[in-house]
């Protein structure tokens, strides 16, 4: 739950601490401040204070302080947010809140998964097998089989389902995971002489599985079924293992199947995901611009290909990306290619790997010939509709090389990208894969937020599962944008296996949105998100150390006569000054004592 309109300012500054606290205790005033019996511990002699001035609270009997809020929450053992409801409503303030509907938790299908990850994974590796055989013949090592969790089904009809019935899972939980099948009252398992493939989230959930058949079977690999874990086009696979590598490359190499991930990262590529078993996804476009927006579509050269890649770079490209093809030569699959030639003659290919402009412009070429009149008009005609869905700059670098190429005028190339426009209707360009939406990106708001609250929010939105760690230090989000992001986030997270951007974002109004979208932009990790992670805390803290000095200073500055004459109030002040000089010494050591 978050707060909008700055609600904490406006309960602070509308709901004064000596009138809210005279009304549960008993205050008289003492020089500039109000005195009285502490309502935190038993006492005799007063040792609460009360700076008007300041808007704290002080006990120096007990050491409880404070603003009004913390009082608030204090007495009337409450949470920060209902403590916020309290005041609200006493002052008449009206705040607005965001919620989220709580979701039905997925954690026994995700431990369903699990464990059926761990019987494929034993029958991998605790004896000799079909499946074992096939994977150490195509050539990986047995670190990195472990590393992926490969595992193997055998040909039997239902040793998966008797492992289960003998733990007693419901069997209708099974068929929802597309882990077995039923006919005539039978079940058996779906995964049958495979080799099997576990598929799991960025934030290291199993969510699905895929099997590769090792005899004739029918289909040559077989993915689980979409379930309530498991959607296809909402995930990449083994991206929970190279994402860190993706953002230090700032580029992931895409490929078509598991193999070829598993491959090259066997021979040091680190920064690569495969789709899974379907074209590219505006979701799994979205995943992976959370990580970077350079992405290398490295599929096979025949026509589905070809046909995979177009579609491809089109969505990428929509969705912010800058993306290339590389076609793998010599009719080779990454997996093998690199097997043949090496990981340097790989990444040569990378690097030479088309931008998008090119690539699309050179499909177009050989659609048509263009050494007649009729071809070259045509080609332009196709050409200048593609164009006009680039942005300016973009575009004017193109219309400038098509020029030199074909020996047709800037002009008229110009004026044909006008036409064009002119005569496409709203609907046909919103339809178009290169449309002229394409490129036109809004310039994210500049939003009043911290660069450790944007590191901490660029880390949740890459990596999932950091969000344990951020928890106990979700104080740090102390702008009202960074606060109700991070908020959605979280509430995001109960009801996501792992955090859908484009959902996200819809539940952000335009500011708050606006701010994901520059962050994740703007903000880099280069694959160091642990150590990140630990400066962000670390820096945190030592905010946190500051404020406590800031504090302590408040607290001694409203000290008086009347509550030194006390000796456990005086023993009390002698205390925080010895916290204070700890305080300041750890700065001076920067940090360490």
């Amino acid at each position: 739950m978050a707060y909008n309109n700055n609600a904490t300012d406006e309960i602070k500054s509308r709901c004064n601490i000596v009138d809210v606290i005279s009304r549960v205790v008993p205050l008289k005033r003492a020089g500039s401040n109000y005195k009285g019996v502490c309502p935190f511990h038993n006492e005799k002699t007063p040792s609460f204070v009360v700076s008007d001035a300041k808007q704290i609270f002080t006990c120096f009997g007990c050491g409880a302080t404070g603003d009004v809020i913390e009082f608030v929450k204090r007495y009337y053992n409450l949470d920060f947010v209902s403590a916020m409801e309290k005041l609200a409503g006493d002052y008449g303030i009206q705040l607005e809140m965001k919620t989220g509907p709580a979701s039905k938790s997925k954690d026994e299908y995700y431990e369903i998964n699990r464990k059926a990850a761990r019987f494929y994974y034993d029958a991998f590796t605790k004896a000799n097998n079909p499946g074992y055989e096939y994977m150490a013949k195509r050539g990986i090592e047995p670190a990195v089989l472990k590393k992926f969790g490969i595992g193997y089904a055998d040909g039997s009809w239902d040793s998966l389902f008797k492992y289960f019935e003998s733990i007693g899972t419901d069997p209708k939980k099974l068929l929802e995971l597309g882990l077995i099948s039923e006919s005539k009252g039978k079940y058996y398992d779906k995964f049958r002489d495979r080799v099997i493939f576990p598929i799991i989230n960025t934030n290291g959930k199993v969510i699905g599985f895929g099997g590769r058949t090792l005899g004739d079977g029918v289909p040559k690999y077989l993915n689980s079924s979409e379930s309530q874990v498991f959607q296809k086009k909402n995930n990449i696979y083994g991206l929970n293992l190279t994402r860190s590598e993706v953002s230090k490359e700032d580029m992931v190499i895409l490929v078509e199947g598991y193999m070829d991930v598993i491959s090259l990262y066997q021979h040091g590529i680190g920064h690569v995901g495969a789709t899974l078993g379907t074209a590219l996804t505006e979701n799994q476009a979205r995943l992976l611009k959370r990580y970077t927006k350079n992405v290398v579509l490295a599929y096979d050269s025949d026509n589905a290909g070809v046909t995979a890649a177009l579609r491809g770079i089109d969505i990428l490209y929509k969705e912010g990306c800058k993306p290339r093809v590389l076609h793998v030569t010599s009719g080779k699959d990454p997996d093998e290619y690199v097997k043949a030639k090496g990981k340097e003659a790989f990444m040569k290919l990378v690097r030479e790997a088309v931008p998008y402009e090119d690539y699309k412009l050179s499909v177009l070429k050989k659609e048509h010939d263009l050494d007649t009149t009729e071809g070259r008009v045509e080609f332009l005609k196709e050409a200048a509709v593609f164009l006009a869905g680039l942005t300016p700059v973009e575009a004017d670098a193109y219309i400038v090389k098509l020029a030199n190429e074909t020996g047709i005028s800037e002009g008229a190339i110009r004026r044909e990208m006008t036409l064009t426009t002119d005569k496409a209707s709203v609907k046909e360009s919103q339809q178009r894969p290169a449309a002229s939406t394409f490129g036109r990106r809004d310039k994210p708001m500049d939003v009043a937020i911290s660069m450790l609250e944007k590191n901490l929010l660029k880390l949740l939105l890459t990596r999932e599962d950091l969000l344990p760690e951020v928890i106990p230090h979700e104080d740090a989000f102390e702008s009202d944008v960074g606060h109700q992001i991070y908020c959605a986030i979280r509430e995001h997270l109960q009801k996501e296996e792992t955090i859908d951007l484009k959902k996200l974002l819809d539940e952000l109004d335009k500011g708050q949105a606006d701010t994901v979208t520059g962050i994740l932009e703007n903000v880099k990790l280069a694959g160091k998100e642990t150590q990140v992670l630990g400066e962000c805390i670390k820096a945190y803290e030592d905010k946190k150390m500051a404020a406590r000095e800031k504090e302590i200073l408040a607290i001694l500055d409203i000290v008086d006569d009347s509550i030194t004459e006390d000796l456990e109030n005086l023993k009390k002040i002698e205390e925080l000054e010895a916290e204070l000089m700890k305080i300041q010494k750890t700065k001076v050591l920067g940090g360490k004592l």
